[in-house]
């Protein structure tokens, strides 16, 4: 995984800001959300931090990835199973590609989609337009795998 440090440190500075604690575990989860590209589930992450700090609790997980969604530095992707994946690396909108069988996610660059979005805005009136973007389809090591 490729680590950005200026993300970390980024999204730390916003918890101080707001007088939130930073705790080793904290900044544990905190960096595995910044530094992944594969947009894991809390209990992904929860196994990751274990390893380091075995006494951390799922909640901790829970509340810490809250956290940082609710500080706008991740973003929530659920699916109708009910199971939630996030995105820490890059926490603002953007289209993501689902592989219906492995569930891996990707975050493809789409050049059109900020065109897209200032066109509904004008065909329409809204302000302020956010998106959620998915395309689902079987990815490329599913399909050697058939």
């Amino acid at each position: 995984m490729e680590f950005s440090v200026e993300r970390l440190e980024h999204i730390i500075t916003k918890l101080r800001e707001k007088e939130y604690r930073i705790t080793p575990q904290r900044i544990a989860i905190l960096k595995i959300l910044a530094e992944s590209r594969n947009h894991p589930t809390v209990e992904w992450i929860h196994g990751r931090v274990k390893v380091d700090f075995p006494t951390t609790s799922l909640a901790t997980v829970y509340k810490t990835v809250s956290l940082a969604k609710e500080l706008g530095e991740v973003m929530e992707l659920g699916f109708c199973d009910g199971s939630n994946r996030y995105d820490g690396n890059n926490p603002n909108p953007h289209p993501h590609l689902i592989c219906t069988q492995c569930k891996k996610i990707l975050d493809p660059d789409l050049e059109t989609l900020g065109r897209m979005t200032q066109e509904v805005a004008n065909d329409t009136g809204f302000r302020n337009i956010t998106h959620r973007l998915d395309f689902f389809g079987t990815c490329p090591d599913c399909q050697k795998n058939k």
